[in-house]
């Protein structure tokens, strides 16, 4: 299956919404938080807590057939009063509904917005962090990590509404954080990305976070000595964390960082 096969991940945290999906057969998206590239030939869902059974996971997927753009109140016009009635969304319509193979789980809680990823991807996905379609380095990593079962998080976001990032790899550790992040020759090579590191570098160190950096030449050449970096960082901290810390911990996290927006 091609990976040019273009699927969606969208976020669905609650029954009405995913009855409409399932029985009206489209969603909606909001045009000023709508991703770059969001246009896609498949959509699936990353369903929450109220789902009880099926939460924390993605269980379903549904072709695009189209879309369009209209105010919210022409979607929905029985909430006509809402404070966003006038605002534009895309309604993008929707094929069947359609169970996966097998749920693709988050393994521990993470705020989750969009993610793009291929159908081949989901389909043999057993875990949200196999989604993630970026660099070859990072891929690279990532298979090494998982191979070590060195349990880490891929494009975690962190921040509040002005100053955010996404980190290649979040690694949470008894006693701290880590950041690990798998920068190619051409990043090095720019003055400006340089300075948008250090200022990224202050703000995670100001946060608690641990950061490690590995080039290119690191990761294509000297791959075993990069991951032992990473174990005996993670040593340092304590070991990391079980999955129900894990949980909490990031539950905690995600309030206050909410209470900031």
């Amino acid at each position: 299956m091609p990976e040019d096969i273009k699927v969606l991940v969208a976020v669905i945290n609650n029954l009405k919404d995913f009855k409409i999906a399932r029985e009206e057969h489209w969603y909606r998206i909001p045009v000023k938080t709508a991703p770059k590239r969001w246009k896609a030939d498949f959509i699936a869902f990353y369903q929450t807590k109220v789902f009880e059974k099926e939460k924390w996971a993605i269980n379903y997927y549904a072709e695009i057939k189209g879309f369009e753009k209209l105010k919210r109140m022409e979607l929905l016009p029985q909430e006509k009063d809402h404070p966003r009635a006038l605002e534009d969304y895309y309604k993008i319509k929707l094929g069947e509904l359609k169970p996966l193979p097998q749920p693709v789980i988050s393994r521990r809680w993470r705020r989750i917005t969009f993610i793009s990823t291929s159908l081949s991807r989901l389909k043999k996905a057993e875990e949200i962090n196999d989604l993630f379609m970026e660099s070859p380095l990072e891929e690279k990593l990532w298979y090494e990590l998982k191979k070590k079962k060195i349990e880490a998080e891929r494009q975690y976001l962190i921040g509040e509404r002005k100053v955010r990032y996404y980190l290649d790899f979040a690694i949470f550790c008894q006693k701290g954080k880590i950041d690990v992040e798998c920068n190619g020759d051409f990043w090095h090579s720019q003055k400006n990305l340089i300075f948008k590191d250090n200022q990224r570098n202050n703000y995670l160190t100001g946060s608690g976070w641990s950061v490690l950096r590995f080039g290119s030449k690191e990761i294509n050449q000297k791959l075993q000595l990069c991951l032992g970096v990473i174990k005996k960082t993670v040593n340092n901290l304590g070991g990391t964390r079980n999955q129900k810390s894990i949980r909490k911990f990031l539950e905690n996290e995600a309030i206050e960082q909410l209470e900031l927006l």
